[in-house]
């Protein structure tokens, strides 16, 4: 059924909660799709990345953002501004949290008067949504359910996995019954407004995350240094360097006779290759600049 332009349903939905709640993991299963990049360390994501989902009668604007935290470096402080940033002037938000992880037996105050601080000006409904339910004992989810429901004023408590999928069409609902009509922001056919070579860049540093030890993901950016297509090869060429902030670091990425830096690549071309849909040659490098997080320049170079 085609639906009329005054009937379709459409706003912006800021993804917002502490590192590691699963935002990322949720905003690529309702857009079917790989966006944002996901990693079992908290922290992967650093800007707002932006995700659209469209239905029938409505288009839904996802912003995925960096984790909230008590940031100390200036990157990590653009980061929270980022996040924070995303609140203002959205139709919806769903704040975000793990209920997996080990929960006090009642919800401490300063947890309350933390939420009560990000959400200070906040207009539009909250949505609480307790993600990997499928990691919680049933029983264990309505003690959850009510500690949390009385951190603050919700529009609603809804628990769901982003990894399996369960509840998320709840949510898709409960945001329906939120979100004006009005019409689309994006074409139909485009899924993100971030760019290829952004995208490309993402992918790398989330292998980065993946391969690396605990030390070298938050110590690390990746720059692409350049993009090049060959219609008649139908293959692209990526030129991409990886930052780090040390000397020591270095030896630790590429690895014994480069097998790291190998590893890394290939794993990043095979992503690459289904995000642009044709063949990848990947090259990567690896330099270092040192304390480049507390680089004002070179974070704006990074799209802080």
């Amino acid at each position: 059924m085609n639906f009329l332009e005054e009937d379709i349903r459409s706003g912006m939905v800021a993804i917002v909660g502490p590192p590691n709640a699963g935002k990322s993991t949720l905003m690529n299963y309702l857009l079917g799709q790989k966006i944002s990049i996901v990693s079992h360390k908290p922290q992967t994501t650093r800007n707002r990345i932006l995700g659209v989902v469209n239905g029938s009668d409505y288009q839904i604007v996802f912003l995925d953002t960096p984790g909230l935290h008590k940031a100390k470096q200036p990157m990590n402080r653009e980061m929270v501004r980022i996040a924070m940033d995303s609140l203002k002037d959205v139709d919806a938000i769903l704040y975000m949290i793990d209920v997996s992880l080990p929960l006090p037996e009642k919800v401490e105050k300063g947890k309350q008067q933390e939420l009560l601080e990000q959400m200070e000006g906040v207009s539009a409904p909250v949505l609480l949504i307790l993600n990997k339910v499928d990691l919680l004992e049933k029983e264990r989810l309505l003690p959850v359910i009510e500690q949390y429901a009385d951190l603050y004023p919700f529009h609603g408590v809804l628990p769901l996995s982003a990894l399996t999928g369960e509840g998320t069409d709840i949510v898709i609902k409960e945001l329906l019954s939120i979100l004006p009509k009005g019409p689309r922001y994006f074409p139909e056919d485009i899924p993100t407004d971030a760019s290829e070579r952004f995208l490309v860049a993402e992918i790398v540093r989330e292998k980065l995350f993946i391969l690396t030890g605990q030390e070298i993901p938050y110590s690390s950016a990746v720059t692409i240094e350049s993009f090049k297509e060959d219609t008649t090869k139908k293959m692209t060429t990526i030129h991409a360097t990886i930052v780090l902030e040390r000397k020591s670091q270095k030896g630790i990425v590429i690895g014994k006779g480069g097998k790291k830096l190998k590893s890394i690549g290939i794993a990043a071309r095979k992503d690459i290759e289904k995000l642009l849909a044709q063949k990848v040659l990947l090259k990567l490098w690896v330099k270092v600049r040192k304390n480049w997080a507390k680089d004002e320049q070179f974070l704006k170079e990074l799209g802080f």
